[in-house]
């Protein structure tokens, strides 16, 4: 791809930031309605994960799909199908005459979505070359999620009140339209110099393992642990698990290149991302049914009380992005996981949702841990890869991202929904909520430990070594390629 003006860059950078725009509002706004929808849909707390993991766990089976097959057929080719598909599903999703249809159309919305978010970053990956001016703009995509974590409870809040939870879905449309016309005008075309070839049988094995995984967990509280149907699917992930762990390796050119987790930097980015989400996700899950179903607040006021966290993230995401480019992303990483425990232990060991105050205190920690994770995430997946191979590693990237918050939502999702059951006669559910999210905010804590462990191990100087060992063993195979770190032209 020949260098772009700077305007021109920023223009890249807004369109690609559009498309982030849309999905993050998505997840945001679906959670703030989720009361709603249990209403009307008559739907269980099992029922509610599933529009949540239906989207998310689609979109982490086919994040590494669509980056390699962005990098062989051209990144504004697929992302500009992925902006097509999202809308469509989008639109689909405010027509859902039930649970079920719901379910499908997000998983509608998904596929699109796995075009966007993971091809957008390798256009950005390969619009800005300098490292530094890569990190910021990574710093800026991260802001865009706290834009909508901020925005998204607010709107979400304000459609759901007044209009009705299909409204949200609306909120995609012109988005997604606008940003499908200036990738059309403004957004060039690039691929990798030397395309992967697909790998259908290691794509299989990666949905074997999430969907498998997922529907487990999910189902476990209702079906029970031992149930047949429960092991069966619990039997599919580990099989799939090892198949995939044994096929791979054996591939020349791999969906998933297991050569880029002998990067320290690479493995611990993919653990904390997935760690992070995970927190993410059952916080969200827990706190939108708490507000609104033990609190008694209507979605717009829940939105309100979600603002602190919202604003945090929205703050700290792009001066986490100036920190990466400038002093790298330990220090980050470091904020990112204090203040995510101690907000996960106010919760679990404080009773924080008892004191409005404490509560609020919460929230803000939540947001500066989560505003500062997401760009050392991202910097550290892409920093270091061939350019070659910038979709697929920057997919492994938001693969793990999805991961995370599909287990998040899963995992604290069946605590909350076996401990709502087992308090259920003995308490009112407002009364035992409380008591059945403890253990949920036990588990949030552990991510946030897991974010501060795994980020202070692998973004030292041993760490960095590893990077460097990998990026060599990596650019062997094509060495012309590495030297030169061409595109193609659009």
């Amino acid at each position: 791809m020949s260098e772009l003006s700077h305007r021109r860059k920023m223009l890249v950078l807004a369109i690609c930031c559009m498309s982030l725009l849309i999905v993050s509002l998505d997840n945001t706004v679906l959670n703030v309605a989720l009361p709603s929808m249990q209403k009307e849909l008559h739907a269980s707390v099992s029922g509610l994960q599933w529009t949540i993991d239906a989207y998310t766990l689609v979109l982490a089976s086919l994040l590494m799909l669509a980056g390699s097959t962005a990098d062989r057929i051209g990144r504004r080719r697929v992302f500009k199908a992925g902006l097509v598909i999202f809308t469509l599903g989008s639109a689909l999703c405010s027509l859902a005459p039930n649970l079920e249809s719901l379910v499908a159309f997000r998983m509608v919305q998904a596929v699109g979505g796995s075009m966007l978010n993971p091809v957008a970053m390798s256009i950005i990956t390969n619009t800005f070359t300098a490292p530094r001016e890569r990190a910021r703009a990574i710093g800026v995509w991260g802001g865009v999620v706290g834009i909508s974590m901020a925005a998204g409870p607010l709107v979400g809040g304000l459609l759901v009140d007044s209009v009705g939870w299909r409204s949200i879905f609306w909120l995609n449309l012109p988005i997604g339209l606008a940003a499908l016309v200036l990738t059309w005008r403004y957004v060039p075309e690039s691929r990798a110099p030397k395309p992967r070839r697909p790998d259908p049988v290691g794509q299989l094995l990666v949905i074997g393992v999430l969907g498998a995984l997922t529907y487990a967990i999910i189902e476990a509280p209702s079906a029970g642990l031992t149930s047949p149907l429960i092991i069966s699917f619990a039997a599919v992930a580990v099989l799939s698990l090892t198949g995939l762990l044994l096929y791979e390796p054996r591939r020349a050119e791999p969906l998933i290149d297991l050569r880029f987790f002998h990067s320290a930097p690479f493995s611990g980015a993919t653990v904390i991302a997935v760690s992070a989400f995970a927190a993410l996700g059952g916080f969200l899950f827990v706190n939108t049914l708490y507000l609104q179903d033990v609190r008694g607040l209507s979605a717009l006021s829940a939105g309100l009380y979600m603002l602190p966290m919202a604003a945090m993230t929205f703050v700290c995401a792009p001066l986490s992005g100036r920190l990466v480019g400038n002093r790298g992303p330990r220090l980050s990483l470091l904020i990112a996981g204090t203040a995510m425990t101690v907000s996960g232990v106010l919760f679990a060991a404080f009773d924080a949702e008892a004191t409005t105050a404490l509560m609020f205190t919460g929230y803000v920690l939540f947001g500066v841990g989560f505003g500062m994770v997401n760009a050392p995430i991202t910097n550290t997946a892409v920093s270091g890869m061939p350019r070659s191979q910038a979709g697929v590693a920057a997919a492994v990237a938001s693969t793990s991202r999805q991961i995370g918050q599909t287990l998040g939502v899963a995992v604290i999702g069946a605590v909350l929904a076996g401990g709502v059951t087992a308090a259920a006669g003995s308490a009112p559910y407002r009364a035992g909520f409380t008591d059945a999210s403890r253990p949920a905010w036990w588990i949030i804590t552990a991510c946030g430990v897991c974010v501060l462990l795994v980020g202070a191990l692998t973004s030292g100087d041993w760490a960095r070594r590893t990077a460097l060992r990998t990026a060599r063993r990596l650019e062997e195979p094509s060495t012309a390629q590495a030297v030169t770190g061409t595109d193609s032209k659009a």
